[in-house]
């Protein structure tokens, strides 16, 4: 049975011997309605605020699965991100590995190249060394070949514009062959 406010004020006793005070029972009724009455108003209230909350409940709870859904997102796109940075990180070091490696390959190939023809220009060094030296040798010989020569010449000059002394088993020979003295002869 459901009693409401109005069924409180309308309600009405049988009148009885010895029974209660008609005005109190009234004005308790009253009393009791008005604030049956409120309870049901502050109900109302109550429910309409409990909707009122449920709906921004539901709002936030649509809200939070929202964020949580933009949350994973942004993760996911977060690890991808990272994932394809680092592989391009890899990739990028392996290049720069291999670029590393491939200079460096070509400084030591050059290197060699340089060591050999340091090599060579050495040898060739030498050699020059070796022909400046057999040129110097030879320049020498021939020079005091020369200086040799030139001496004799002198003396030979010498005694050609000397005096000759009389030598009279080389006379007998130049008028018997009737050649003249040989410069050895002369000597």
């Amino acid at each position: 049975m459901k009693v409401t406010p109005l069924d409180l004020r309308q309600q009405r006793f049988r009148t009885v011997m010895r029974g209660f005070d008609r005005t109190e029972v009234v004005a308790f009724l009253a009393e009791v309605a008005d604030e049956y009455e409120q309870a049901f108003r502050e109900t109302d209230r109550l429910q309409g605020e409990l909707a009122r909350l449920e709906e921004a409940v539901n709002e936030h709870r649509e809200h939070e699965r929202n964020l949580r859904n933009t949350l994973l997102t942004a993760q996911r796109l977060a690890d991808e991100i990272k994932a394809n940075a680092e592989q391009e990180a890899t990739r990028i070091v392996r290049e720069a590995d291999g670029r590393a490696e491939l200079i460096l390959q070509k400084a030591q190939a050059r290197s060699e190249d340089i060591q050999r023809e340091i090599d060579a220009l050495r040898m060739k060094r030498r050699e020059v060394e070796s022909s400046l030296e057999s040129t110097v040798t030879a320049v020498r010989n021939a020079l005091e070949f020369v200086q040799e020569q030139e001496r004799r010449d002198r003396d030979e000059k010498i005694l050609l514009h000397r005096p000759r002394q009389a030598d009279p088993v080389a006379d007998l020979r130049s008028l018997v062959d009737g050649l003249p003295a040989t410069k050895a002869e002369g000597r």
